[in-house]
């Protein structure tokens, strides 16, 4: 199988997508976008995205992309992060006056960042392990990366100091993704749905909620983005207990497409293990 995945080798969405499928092919491509449209134009036959971080929140360009891009939730992976931060050999701590990442990675690591080295500057990166690569390439001076420990050994770097995350709790939870109308090779006991709200008035958000407790089925996540182009509306994102092929489920759904203005099913999928 070939795995689409955002960043560099080394980084923790590729460590995610090998322990989701560990002897895939993995596919690095620049952002999420292109992951999306990898899986979409089936360039690849999965693709691996972070949806939310037990630290720092939802990563919500991905949510937003899941409603939108023919794509559809075939499983799922939650991995213990931990951050280190990397240099080039020769380099100390006290050394440290610019620190790369992704912006997530950085807000994971703030408690450290201000504790140790607080007259760093931090500057946001689109990737980890681009980071560590690219500290790795241009060898400059007082530049560090926070990335993986894989990382360092990819690109030749040192661990300055290990475990920097700001809480050791730090999980991120991942989807595998495959084109629209794929079905999970698993037995699905997990669903996700998108949908927006016909109207607001009063009483509107429980009733579209109680069309699950009605049918005794869980709710696991629910999260609001704002609707484009309608301010003050908001699409509501749900993960729910159980498969759509299931009948409490069918009819919980058929339920929802009655009192709500959009709907979509993003895909039934096996509830996935923590790993690290």
């Amino acid at each position: 199988m070939q795995i689409a995945f955002q960043g560099e080798i080394g980084a923790y969405s590729e460590e995610a997508a090998l322990a989701m499928y560990e002897r895939a092919c993995v596919v690095p491509e620049p952002t999420m976008e292109a992951v999306f449209d990898a899986v979409e134009r089936n360039a690849v036959d999965r693709g691996v995205v972070p949806i939310e971080n037990s630290l720092f929140g939802s990563v919500h360009v991905n949510y937003d992309m899941l409603r939108t891009r023919d794509v559809c939730i075939v499983g799922e992976l939650t991995l213990r992060i931990r951050h280190h931060l990397l240099a080039a050999p020769g380099t100390q701590i006290n050394d440290v006056r610019t620190v790369h990442s992704h912006p997530q990675a950085i807000g994971q690591c703030q408690d450290f960042l201000k504790r140790t080295l607080p007259h760093a500057e931090a500057v946001p990166a689109y990737d980890t392990a681009g980071s560590a690569k690219m500290v790795a390439d241009t060898r400059r001076p007082g530049h560090a990366a926070i990335a993986a420990k894989r990382a360092a050994q990819e690109y030749g770097l040192v661990v300055l100091a290990a475990d920097i995350e700001s809480h050791h709790t730090n999980y991120t939870r991942f989807l595998s993704l495959a084109p629209a109308g794929a079905l999970a090779k698993t037995v699905a006991n997990k669903t996700s749905v998108v949908f927006a709200l016909r109207e607001n008035v009063p009483g509107a958000l429980f009733k579209s909620l109680a069309v699950f407790a009605l049918r005794d089925l869980d709710l696991y996540k629910v999260e609001s983005r704002p609707l484009v182009g309608s301010p003050g509306r908001y699409l509501f994102y749900l993960d729910f207990e159980g498969s759509a092929a299931i009948k409490p489920v069918r009819r919980a759904l058929e339920h929802l497409s009655e009192i709500t203005a959009e709907l979509k099913v993003l895909g039934s999928y096996r509830q996935g293990p923590v790993v690290g």
